[in-house]
Parts: structure tokens; sequence; C-alpha cells
């Protein structure tokens, strides 16, 4: 009985373990199961398509370019394509970085899409995303899109150090400290709200144009690539010019919104603006730099790149290589920021692009271009007759910052180079004329070097348009040359606004500021700012010395509008001699005689006028339109007069 007990519980026991196994291998197998799936759920939620940001963001119908090439970045957009559920707009044409960061697509707007706010769904095998986009109404034309002339005057602010308008975007949330007086290369507080405020100044200096630097957002963190030590461990894009964001607005400076404002406002006082754009390089810490969108996006990498080595005349070299070429073109400049491919197709389309959506959103008059040798000249007469295209009538402005009027007329437009390419810039920074004013003008070397290089006219194919200048925020001011004093430094003022081309004036130049390299010549206008001691921009803040100088350039913005000669009329030259210079500048009305005597003594000049008869008589009275010299009497058609030292005349005919 015990034997058959035993036999029962025995088998009793092995039929519950075996149910107990088959219990736990059901669970197992339910828990590996589960894990598949699981496993599947991330990997295909990983695969997933995600959306970070498009540009642009926005575009608008009947521009000249449609389809519009959109950059979209974002994660695992590999394999992606774009889908509408709008009637009208279209996409096509895609293509995946290798990475699935980026995707570019053409977007298509046809004319029956109205303004508003619409999402291009992004799909992959994987699933599918949103990304928003604007369809905008530009700018009207009227008011807008005007380009200056040579009846303007040019006054460049250098935003963060003109005047702080908005004390709130001083140190951002998105970009806290870099705020800081104290230091040369961090932000100051200057905004756009500051222009605005300061408008009236500006204007009653004579001013009719405004050039700001770059509005592009830059890197919301300190600089420590670009540094300068041991006074400067560190620094910032407080001048623009190091985009991380080619569509945004730096928050230092304020937003979209108060960009309009600014350009609305600035038309509305009877002034044109000029945008200052950058599609050379970027700045150090974009997002490209790191992760490009296609594999030559750049000109090598951050690891392995040439440095620029700024041998400009290169470009316009018909014997030169690539080889001899590559660095000028293709360094990254003081080896640190990363120098765009414009002969990449991608590259070339995106830049072109954002030049006119800035144009269509804001109203800009004109564009600055910055570093014009250090880019392909197919590039530019690419970009150039894009611009030209869309806005007839807004005009370049480039810069090449060179003394040679060869190689400043060679990226000059109105004739093709050797290259065969018209660059379609429509006028230049006068560089070639920079350096003679400052010899002689600050330094008191001839002021034959003056007349000499307007003896080069003839090299450009448009002279009558360049924009004469006595510096820029790249250089040291006109106040720290050797020997410079206000009195050259109104004699160098008189020049450029009495001679031919669009004079341009350094915010600051007309109370003589100092200031040695960069940044001390980016130095803050006094007054503009919160706590300081005293207001430049009035009369009672200045100086005995900054108002002499203030109020005389005032006075040349005066004469400037009302003597169309001086803005409009063709130059003969009267006089040369080292240190004695007399041109006319004439309409087919009326004519306008200039006189400088640069030397440090008294000088007698006399010239002949009688070929101009018709506009001043062989018998007449010139007065100085300035108020500072004598009445000079014309016999004959003879003038000869005694100037003194270290002085210029403007002289109209009295009859």
């Amino acid at each position: 009985m015990r034997e058959k007990m035993f036999v029962k519980v025995a088998t009793i026991t092995r039929a519950h373990a075996l149910e107990v196994r088959n219990k736990r291998f059901l669970f197992s197998a339910s828990l590996r199961l589960c894990g598949l799936v699981l496993l599947f759920a991330v990997a295909a939620a990983a695969q997933a398509p995600a959306f970070e940001k498009i540009d642009p963001p926005s575009w608008w119908v009947g521009s000249t370019i449609n389809p519009v090439r959109v950059l979209i970045k974002g994660k695992n957009l590999g394999s992606a394509r774009i889908e509408s559920a709008t009637p009208g707009i279209t996409a096509d044409n895609f293509m995946s970085s290798e990475n699935g960061n980026y995707l570019f697509a053409d977007v298509r707007l046809a004319e029956t899409v109205r303004p508003g706010n619409y999402q291009l769904r992004i799909v992959t095998p994987a699933g599918s995303t949103i990304a928003p986009f604007e369809v905008f109404t530009p700018q009207q034309r009227l008011g807008n899109y005007n380009g200056f002339t040579v009846d303007d005057v040019i006054y460049f602010v250098f935003t963060d150090r003109f005047a702080d308008g908005d004390q709130t975007n001083n140190d951002p949330p998105k970009s806290k400290g870099l705020y800081d007086r104290k230091k040369g290369r961090h932000y100051h507080g200057g905004d756009l709200q500051g222009i605005i405020d300061k408008l009236p100044y500006i204007k009653s200096l004579g001013a009719t144009a405004i050039w700001t630097t770059p509005v592009y957002d830059n890197a919301d963190r300190e600089d420590t690539l670009e540094v300068y030590p041991p006074e400067m461990p560190t620094t910032t894009g407080f001048h623009g010019y190091g985009a991380v964001d080619f569509y945004g607005v730096d928050e230092h400076l304020g937003d979209m919104a108060k960009l309009r404002e600014f350009v609305r406002k600035a038309h509305l006082a009877g002034f044109v603006v000029l945008q200052d754009q950058v599609v050379n390089h970027t700045g150090p810490y974009h997002p490209w730099a790191k992760d490009p969108p296609t594999p030559n996006w750049f000109n090598g990498t951050v690891e392995k790149h040439d440095s620029n080595n700024w041998q400009k005349w290169t470009a316009m070299n018909p014997r030169g290589t690539y080889q001899t070429q590559r660095r000028n073109i293709d360094g990254w400049f003081i080896d640190i920021l990363p120098d765009l491919n414009q002969n990449n197709p991608e590259v070339e389309k995106y830049l072109i692009q954002n030049s006119l959506w800035w144009l269509a959103q804001v109203g800009f008059d004109s564009i600055r271009m910055d570093t014009l040798p250090h880019v392909p000249r197919s590039f530019w007469a690419k970009w150039g007759a894009a611009v030209h295209r869309e806005f007839p009538k807004v005009n370049i402005l480039g810069e090449l910052y060179d003394s040679d009027p060869v190689l400043l007329s060679f990226f000059q437009k109105g004739r093709r180079g050797w290259d065969g390419l018209d660059p379609e810039i429509d006028t230049l920074y006068d560089f070639g004329l920079f350096y003679p004013i400052r010899n002689a003008f600050a330094q008191g070397k001839p002021i034959r070097e003056v007349h000499q290089m307007f003896a080069r006219d003839w090299i450009y194919p448009r002279a009558d348009v360049l924009v004469t200048f006595l510096g820029l925020h790249d250089m040291p001011r006109f106040m720290n040359e050797p020997g410079a004093t206000t009195t050259g430094l109104k004699l160098a003022q008189t020049l450029i606004m009495t001679s031919r081309g669009t004079p341009l004036l350094y915010y600051g130049d007309e109370i003589a500021m100092p200031g040695g390299a960069d940044p001390d010549n980016r130095r803050d206008f006094p007054g503009g700012f919160p706590g300081d001691t005293r207001n430049a921009f009035t009369a009672g803040g200045r100086t005995a010395e900054e108002n002499d100088v203030w109020n005389h350039l005032a006075k040349l913005g005066a004469l400037r509008k009302e003597l169309e000669p001086l803005r409009r009329g063709r130059s003969l030259d009267l006089l040369d001699e080292e240190q004695q210079y007399a041109y006319a500048r004439l309409t087919d009305k009326a004519a306008v005689i200039v006189i400088f005597n640069n030397d440090t003594k008294p000088a007698e000049v006399s010239f002949d006028i009688t070929f101009i008869n018709k506009q001043i008589p062989i018998e007449a009275t010139l007065r100085d339109a300035l108020g500072n010299l004598a009445d000079i009497k014309v016999n004959d058609g003879k003038v000869k007069a005694m100037i003194p030292a270290r002085s210029a005349g403007i002289y109209v005919s009295t009859k």
C-alpha cells in the first residue's frame, strides 16, 4: 500500500514539475515576444522622421524663383519626400544627406496659392512629420527696393556700438553672459531701436542712406576660437559677421518685427537702407560646421582646410591656375570661419534665395556685400543677376579691401573680364582713393596723390558711382593716423562730399572719434548708452572741437543737397600742384569750383576757366559757400587767389 502511495505521489510530483516547467517556458516566451515587439516599436519610432528647421521658412507667389529650393534640418530624413495637401503647392526633386539629417526639395507655388501658413508633410517608410511653411506677401514695391544713388550720403552704423534703445535685450535669456561694456569684443547693447531713436540725428548731418552691420543671428555662447589672449580670452559675435542662422535676427539687436519697423520708419524719414550680407562664410559655431548638409558644403572641414592668404589679386590673374588662387577663394578667414563652397549648386541656390528673401521680407533698398574677392566671380555673376532680375532698382555695394583700382574695376558691373564674366556688382568702396586721402589729409603728404588716383577713373566701368569714405570698421580711424588733426579731417570730409561718387560717413567721424585697430575703432558713441557721462548726439554734449567738425560736416551735407553739381556734375581738374588742387563739378546749367591748399603755409593758385563760361561768366565773383574764405574775382576767365594754409573753399558764381 505504501508502495502504491509512493508511486502515485511520485507520478503527481513529476506531472506537477512538468506543468510548472511548461508554464515557465510559456511565460519566458511571452516575455521574449513582448521584448521583441517593444524593440521593433522602439526601432520604428527611432526611424520616424523628425523636423527641426526649414530654410527658407517662407516664400512668395510670383517670385522669379519658382520652385524654391528648401533645406530641411531634422533626423531620419533618409529617403524622405514631401507631400502637400494644399492645391497649388507641390514638391519634388528630393535629396537626403547620407546621415539623414538634411532633406533638399523643390517646392513649387502656383499663382493660385494665397498668402498663409501651410504644412509640408515629410514622409519616409517609417512615418511622417510636419514642416511649417509660410506663403507671404512681399513688401510693396512703392517705397521699397529703391537703391541708393549719387544723390545720397550714406551713414554707416555699427549697430552694437551706436545707441542702446532697448535695455531689455542687452542680456537676453537665449544668450546670457555675452553683454559686457568693459570688454571690447562683447555686446555693448546697441540695437535697432537705438537707430530708430536716432534717425533725426542722422538726418541732421545731411545723410540720406543708412547701412548697418549684419542682423544675422550669431552664436549664443562666448567664442573660444577667435581669441586674443591675454586681454581677450573670449569674444562674441557682436559685429554680426559670424552667422549661425542666416534666416534669424540676433536677439541682442531686436527681432524681425523690429527690423521691419526700423526700415519702415527710415523710409518714412527719407532714408534708403542698405542691408549688410555675407555669403563667403558662416560663423564657427554654425550647426553646419560639424554637420554640413553635403560633403562639399564648405571648402574643407573643421579638421582639414586651407587658411586664407589674402592674395586678392590672384582673383583677376589671367595666368592663374586653381592652385595659385585656391587659398584666396577657398581659404578660411583667420583659419576659423567655415568657407562656403559657392561652386556647389545647392550652396549657390541657398545663398541666392537667402538674399532675395531678406529683401522681400523687409524691403531693403540695397545690399552691401562682404568680401568680394574671396568668392568665385562665376557665383557673383549668377547671384547679382538674380538680385537684379527680382528687384531691378536694388543696387549692390561690394567690399574689396584693396588699393589697386585695376582689381577693384575687375569686380564692377558693366564690363566682362578676361574670364567672360560680368560680376553684376553695381559699385564698390573706393579703396583706391581711401589711401591717398589718408596720406594727404591725415599725414600731410602731397595732395597730388589724390589727383593721381582720380586720373585712374577711366579704368572703372562707372567711376562716378563709387562709394568714397575716410574710414570703416575694419581699419583704425582717421584720427589715429600719424599727424592727424581735425583740420585735416575737415579737409578730407570736404573732398568726399564734393567729388564724384557717393560719400559714406562712418559713425563717430562727425565728432572726430579716435580709435586704433579693431575693436578700438568700434567705440560706443557717447550718449547712446545708459550711464554715459555726456551725450554727443547734442551740441551741448560735444566739446568745442567736436562741434567744429560736426558743424562743418553738416554744412557740407546741406551744400551737397543744395548744389546739384556736387552730386551729379561732371568732374574737370583745373589745378595740379604738389599741395594744391582744384576741380570743377559741372552740369549743363551750373558749376561749382572746389579749391584745396593742403600746405602748412598760404599758397597762391591760378587757373583758367574760360572753357566753362556757359556756367561761370568770364567776369564773375566766386563766393565760398562754406563761408570761410574770401571771395575770388574772375578776370577774363582767369582765377587767381591766395588760399590760406590747410583750407578749402567751395566756390559758386554770384554772376
